[in-house]
């Protein structure tokens, strides 16, 4: 088992399903804060850090928007950002995928610029200091309306060259997918990569609906669509990716114990699931952390551990020269 661990550190990672906001570890979120003369609940780091031991999902959102709400300026989310991007390579991660959500920021006059400036130009530096590729996607809040989505869309239009998809997050319970269709459709014909959270706490409807009437390329979660044999196959058919967060679904009580995880039930379906940390500074912990939950709890094996991480090369946008470099490194080290 202490062999397998020491794989998946090794082992070259993709990272597809993270929320930059979701990385606000204590202290930053308390330095930030201070920074910028923004009062916490909190006195202390400690009272902070004892915040992040919520045991329902209403505590941890209102920990999330409290965290966003220090973020104010480009400096704020360059720094969130490399922050994250520094944890990552320290743990093999070679290229992200990650969400960010503007209409948190923009309801707070946080402009869209200052954001996106802000996160883009640490990807870039991450690029540049350890070749660290990465891709960037706005997500959409579900429990906000459509029409506050196309607002979104319309201020983004000038920065599409540094946007690469758009997905949907928030509460997915009563939000649909079907409910933002035609804001979905605007942004393939601009060209822009599609996915949504689906089959997390909402039935294997919405993940019909995220497959069928918004065309996504790829599902975030996907738990519940084991629950319908006809949506096991139809995923299967058109080849797409599950980009599945372990810790989150147990901090999250998607699932009660490790040991229930269906990660190991979706390989053996066939299906492409990946191994991703959602939101890490609140759920319990990054990449490595997640592959070692799997590892003790599920029993996941070395040919399980190699296609997962291979699920996450292949699942990932990056460019099909850097999946080979990177496919070719991870043969060697599982040979």
């Amino acid at each position: 088992m202490e062999t397998l661990i020491e794989l998946a550190k090794k082992m070259p990672k993709t990272e597809l399903h993270l929320h930059i906001e979701g990385t606000f570890e204590p202290e930053q979120m308390f330095a930030i804060a201070q920074r910028n003369q923004v009062e916490l609940k909190y006195s202390t780091v400690e009272a902070l850090k004892a915040a992040y031991q919520f045991t329902n999902l209403q505590d941890f959102l209102d920990l999330y928007y409290q965290g966003m709400s220090v973020l104010l300026h480009e400096v704020d989310f360059y720094d969130l950002t490399m922050a994250y991007l520094e944890k990552v390579h320290s743990e093999n991660v070679v290229h992200v995928e990650i969400f960010f959500d503007p209409q948190g920021h923009l309801s707070r006059g946080v402009r869209f610029d200052v954001q996106i400036q802000g996160i883009y130009n640490a990807l870039q530096d991450a690029e540049t200091k350890w070749g660290m590729t990465s891709k960037l996607i706005m997500s959409f809040l579900r429990h906000l309306s459509e029409e506050s989505a196309f607002e979104t869309l319309e201020l983004a239009k000038p920065y599409l060259a540094w946007i690469d998809g758009v997905g949907l997050d928030s509460s997915e319970a009563g939000h649909p997918p079907e409910k933002f269709l035609r804001v979905f459709e605007a942004c393939k014909k601009l060209g822009l990569k599609v996915t949504a959270h689906a089959g997390e706490e909402g039935p294997p409807d919405y993940v019909w609906q995220a497959i069928e009437q918004i065309g996504v390329d790829r599902i975030d979660h996907g738990n519940r669509a084991l629950e319908d044999g006809k949506l096991i196959d139809e995923i299967k058919q058109r080849g797409l990716t599950l980009t599945v967060c372990p810790l989150s679904n147990l901090k999250l009580c998607v699932v009660s114990d490790m040991q229930d995880h269906p990660i190991k039930n979706m390989l053996t379906l066939g299906l492409n699931a990946t191994v991703n940390s959602d939101d890490p500074a609140y759920f319990g912990g990054y990449m490595n952390d997640n592959y070692a939950a799997l590892i003790h709890g599920t029993g996941i094996n070395k040919a399980e551990l190699f296609q997962l991480a291979k699920n996450g090369i292949n699942g990932s946008w990056m460019a099909e020269s850097k999946k080979a470099q990177h496919l070719t490194h991870l043969q060697t080290l599982f040979a």
